[in-house]
């Protein structure tokens, strides 16, 4: 049996909101312009799907079903119709959270763009940031 692994990083940041306000700001798919530029500008409810203009072109976003458990994982297909698994956690620490994202390394995804990839991740992590403590 062969198993295929890819690598992976865990990006995180640390919110000074409680778990529940970033968990509801985050799981509304409208929300992703505000705090998420890299994945996509505008967003729009088409046919039933969150649809969104991306760097990449035109992008599907599917948020898994709303949980007690912080879970705000998304799959995003691509232009090309590959779909990326995105898992990413909101964790209540204090009066405040921990948003964690793991970032997977596509199989064509060449190391310079891994690191970009992760760098896009962390500037969307550093806008949630801003937005959420900002009010």
């Amino acid at each position: 049996m062969t198993t295929t692994t890819r690598t992976s990083r865990h990006l995180s940041i640390s919110v000074d909101r409680p778990a529940r306000e970033v968990y509801d700001y985050v799981s509304d798919p409208g929300n992703i312009p505000g705090w998420a530029p890299g994945l996509a500008r505008s967003v729009e409810r088409l046919d039933g799907r969150w649809v969104g203009e991306s760097p990449m072109g035109r992008v599907v976003i599917v948020f898994t079903p709303r949980n007690d458990f912080g879970v705000l994982d998304h799959d995003v297909t691509l232009p090309s119709g590959e779909t990326v698994h995105n898992p990413m956690r909101v964790l209540a620490d204090g009066s405040g959270c921990e948003v964690v994202f793991t970032l997977r390394r596509q199989p064509w995804m060449s190391d310079e763009e891994f690191r970009r990839d992760a760098e896009a991740v962390s500037a969307d992590l550093a806008e949630l940031k801003r937005v959420m403590e900002q009010g």
